[in-house]
């Protein structure tokens, strides 16, 4: 009787160590699942992310080459826009010139009358 009792309780106890083990199997698979999901979602975030830094980066170097382009034009139109004052001064320094020349050949004209009326007065007295 207490032979049969040892072996029942032998037993029992191997079919506890077993379950317990196969308890333990579980937990381990369940927790494996576990991690290898968290990580799979882990990893789509890092991919996206880095995706996006990809384009970012790609866009940067876009708008740097825009930038550049656009100073060098900008350049170009500030460099016309000085030629085009310059060229507009010129034409005020012509045209003072022109108005100090013209009053100048009006005086001389003046004058010349004046001397011609003055010779014929006299030729004619």
């Amino acid at each position: 009787m207490l032979s049969r009792l040892l072996k029942e309780h032998q037993a029992k106890q191997n079919e506890r160590k077993e379950q317990q083990e196969r308890r333990r199997r579980e937990a381990i698979a369940a927790a494996t699942c576990l991690t290898e999901a968290l990580v799979d979602h882990l990893n789509v975030g890092v991919a996206q992310a880095y995706v996006n830094q990809r384009k970012l980066d790609h866009e940067v170097k876009t708008l740097q080459v825009q930038a550049s382009q656009f100073s060098k034009q900008t350049a170009q139109w500030i460099s016309m826009v000085e030629g085009f004052n310059q060229a507009l001064k010129e034409i005020g320094d012509v045209e003072n010139w022109a108005r100090s020349i013209e009053m100048d050949m009006r005086t001389i004209a003046t004058a010349l009358e004046y001397v011609h009326k003055g010779q014929l007065q006299s030729t004619c007295s």
